[in-house]
């Protein structure tokens, strides 16, 4: 086994959940280290202080706990949604999106501190251990890097729970008793992994979600709303101006009321295994289609047309931790190039898990109803389009003239 190096200082990204708990007590008795903590308040509601307390009876004297709500909508979840971003179908990236800003973090206090390591509680088989880690190596090339799950014999939750006991770290328990599922929350999303939920034919339980009612439950009256856009970000709300923050809780608030925003999917992760998650993004689910909405309003068919070609790519670029890349930031500039007239209000219908476009107006619109009517018109010639049509059959012409 190589022989570990010689540590002072770790920052850990400390959720104070089980897993980060007992990493905390791991590093402190494996590295003889002394350990920062650093939680980042992303929206996650209800950890922040029982992560502080546990933090300081697990003998912590640094402790930075950040509210990075304002950053994380501003700054990497609006940039996200201008992309339209979305993987495999039906991922909004609620977790992927919110490690860049962890790590850029975790870095920043590391130099603050004068820390010589970082730490996160994400498993030898996920995801998070590329994204965070990618995020650390982009920002400091020579920070040293600590996973517990790919150094310890605490290979399984059980082994886990087994230690927490062991060393008196609170566990938290579910409504029947249990330890929770693993989960992840922010702003954007909660996500659900593990227990019953790593059969995929089985479904979840409804007493598992937090964040939005069942669409059988909604009310059964529509919730009608308008979203208003400027430069691709949503600024309001029913006329009401909102900081972004603010902006993604009030859809939260709507869009859970009315069962809106449930994903059981079954997804590649970059590390090879397929895994099964339940998400829940009731704000994001509404933010989607109204972004959709204004764009299919102010963006030209051909520029619209390509962004959608490279939302694949810049998503996976996004899922698998690639945030600070020079690709994905390459992409980035175009995509917001892009969201320069992409201004105006959206009207939505929410009702019993669907997001229904009610309507649309902008003073950017390219929508010429003058060019599109079915009634008398002045400005479009349609012999015109037989030329048109003739130009673009002309090679399908040939070709068939070549097979007679």
């Amino acid at each position: 086994m190589p022989q570990k190096p010689n540590i002072k200082k770790i920052v850990l990204a400390y959720s104070g959940g089980l897993d980060t708990s007992v990493i905390l007590r791991w590093l402190q008795e494996t590295y003889d280290a002394e350990v920062v903590t650093f939680t980042a308040d992303l929206g996650q509601e209800g950890e922040l202080e029982p992560a502080k307390a546990k933090a300081e009876a697990l003998g912590v004297k640094e402790i930075h706990i950040e509210d990075l709500r304002e950053e994380f909508v501003a700054d990497y979840v609006f940039p996200m949604f201008r992309a339209n971003a979305i993987y495999e179908g039906v991922y909004l990236l609620g977790t992927s999106i919110a490690r860049p800003l962890i790590a850029k973090r975790q870095i920043e206090i590391a130099k603050l501190t004068g820390a010589d390591a970082v730490s996160h509680g994400a498993t030898g088989k996920g995801n998070d251990q590329v994204r965070f880690e990618l995020g650390y190596y982009a920002l400091d090339p020579d920070i040293h890097v600590i996973a517990p799950w790919r150094e310890w014999e605490l290979d399984s939750r059980a082994r886990l729970i087994d230690y927490a006991e062991r060393h008196r770290i609170p566990i938290a328990r579910d409504k029947k008793g249990e330890p929770p599922y693993s989960t992840d929350a922010n702003l954007l999303h909660i996500s659900y992994e593990g227990k019953a939920l790593e059969d995929p034919w089985v479904p979840p339980e409804e007493a598992m979600f937090t964040r939005s009612v069942a669409p059988e439950a909604a009310p059964d009256k529509p919730t009608v709303i308008t979203i208003e856009f400027a430069k691709g970000d949503a600024v309001a709300i029913d006329g009401e101006r909102l900081s972004p923050a603010k902006l993604l809780a009030r859809l939260n608030a709507l869009g859970g009321a009315n069962g809106i925003g449930r994903v059981d999917l079954v997804e590649n992760r970059f590390v090879g295994m397929k895994s099964r998650g339940v998400y829940e993004t009731p704000g994001g689910t509404v933010l989607f289609h109204a972004h959709r909405a204004i764009e299919s309003l102010t963006l030209d068919g051909a520029a619209m047309h390509l962004k959608d070609e490279l939302m694949p790519r810049y998503a996976e670029l996004i899922y698998n931790g690639f945030w600070f890349s020079p690709e994905r930031e390459m992409l980035q500039a175009a995509i917001d190039k892009s969201q320069e007239h992409v201004l105006g209000t959206v009207r939505l219908k929410l009702y019993k898990g669907s997001v229904t476009v009610a309507g649309r107006q902008s003073p950017a619109s390219l929508y010429s109803q003058e060019h599109v009517t079915f009634e008398e018109d002045s400005v479009y010639d349609q012999a015109d389009a037989t030329g048109f049509i003739k130009l673009n059959a002309l090679r399908l012409r040939l070709l068939k003239m070549r097979r007679n």
